[in-house]
C-alpha cells in the first residue's frame, strides 16, 4: 500500500513487481528489458530523505522532464518508452492510481557514475568555493566576482552521485576523465554545455535564469542517452528574471527554499531529519507548480 500524506505519495507498492531500489526522490522497478521509474513526492535536502513530502512534487517532476525531453530530442537522444499507463505493460496498468502522472518507462543503460553538472552562474557550492579558492572544480575564475554573478561562459563541473545521507562532491574535469575515460568525459562535457545552452535559451524566453543544473547519462552502446530527470526544480537553479540582482541571494522556483527554511532553525544536517511546518510544505509545492506553469504554460494532470 502506498503511503500518502494529504494526498501526497511517499512511496509506492507494486505487488508482484520487481522492486529494483528506492532512491531520494524516485522508485525504480525492473520490468525485465526495460525499467519503471516512479517519481514521489518525497523531498531532499542536504542529501537527507525529508519526512514531509510535497503534494504534487512527482507530477511536476515527471511531467516537466518529459516536457524537455521531448523539446530537447534534436539535441540529445534520450530514454522515454512511455508516460502513458494505458501504453505500459498489462501488469502495471492495475496500479495507475500510483502511476498516472508520475511514471516513465524507460530503457535501461549503463549509466555514468559521475553527475553532469552545467553552470552559468556563482551560487550554491561553486560560490563557496569561489570564496575560498577563485575556482569552481578546480576552474579558475576571474577576480572580483560576486555571489550570483553570471559566469563569462557556462562551465562543466562533475559531480559523484550520492547515496542517502552521503553528500554529492563536487571533482574537477580530470577525475572524471579518470573514472569513465577522457573521450567519454569531453562527450559528456560537450553534451552537458549543449543541453544547457539549449535549456537555458527557451527558459529566457519565459523570463526565467537556469543559473545551473545537473543531467545524468547512461550508454546504449557507444550512445551517451540522455537520462532520469532534466531540467526540474530539483536538479536546477531557476530564478526568476526579473528579480535577478548579482551581489545577493535569488529568489527561486526550486527546493532552495526549503534549504533556506532548514538553515534558518540551525539543522545540523545530521539525523534526525527535522519535519517541515505546513507552511513550508504549501510554500514549496507552490514554487514547484509556478516553475512548471512558467516553462511549460500549463498544469500538471
Amino acid at each position: 500500500m502506498q503511503k500518502s500524506v494529504t494526498g501526497a505519495v511517499f512511496q509506492t507498492e507494486l505487488p508482484g513487481v520487481t522492486l529494483k531500489g528506492r532512491g531520494k526522490v524516485r522508485d525504480i522497478y525492473d520490468l525485465g528489458d526495460s525499467l519503471l521509474i516512479v517519481a514521489t513526492d518525497r523531498l531532499s535536502a542536504f542529501d537527507y530523505v525529508l519526512p514531509n513530502p510535497i503534494p504534487d512534487k512527482g507530477k511536476v517532476l515527471s511531467q516537466i522532464s518529459e516536457f524537455w525531453f521531448r523539446r530537447l530530442e534534436n539535441v540529445v537522444p534520450n530514454h522515454l518508452i512511455a508516460t502513458q499507463v494505458e501504453a505500459y505493460p498489462e501488469a502495471l496498468r492495475e496500479h495507475a492510481d500510483q502511476l498516472a502522472g508520475r511514471s516513465a518507462l524507460v530503457r535501461k543503460l549503463e549509466m555514468l557514475p559521475i553527475e553532469c553538472v552545467a553552470r552559468g552562474y556563482l551560487a550554491g557550492s561553486g560560490w563557496k568555493e569561489y570564496q575560498e579558492r577563485g575556482t569552481v572544480c578546480g576552474i579558475e575564475l576571474p577576480t572580483g566576482l560576486s555571489e550570483s554573478s553570471r559566469l563569462p561562459a557556462p562551465i562543466f563541473t562533475p559531480a559523484t552521485k550520492a547515496q542517502d545521507g552521503e553528500h554529492d562532491e563536487n571533482i574537477p574535469f580530470a577525475t572524471a576523465a579518470e573514472m569513465i575515460g577522457e573521450e567519454l568525459a569531453a562527450r559528456a562535457r560537450d553534451l552537458t554545455l549543449k543541453i544547457y545552452e539549449a535549456g537555458s535559451e527557451f527558459a529566457r524566453r519565459q523570463g526565467i535564469i537556469i543559473a545551473d543544473t545537473k543531467f545524468e547519462f547512461g550508454l546504449d552502446g557507444d550512445r551517451l542517452i540522455l537520462a532520469d530527470e532534466v531540467l526540474t526544480p530539483d536538479s536546477s537553479r531557476f530564478w526568476p528574471a526579473e528579480l535577478y540582482e548579482p551581489g545577493r541571494g535569488q529568489a527561486s522556483f526550486d527546493k532552495q527554499y526549503v534549504r533556506d527554511y532548514l538553515e534558518s532553525i540551525g539543522w545540523d544536517k545530521q539525523p534526525p531529519v527535522p519535519e517541515l511546518p505546513e507552511e513550508i510544505v504549501h510554500g514549496a509545492r507552490e514554487r514547484y507548480l509556478e516553475i512548471f506553469r512558467i516553462l511549460t504554460g500549463g498544469e500538471p494532470v
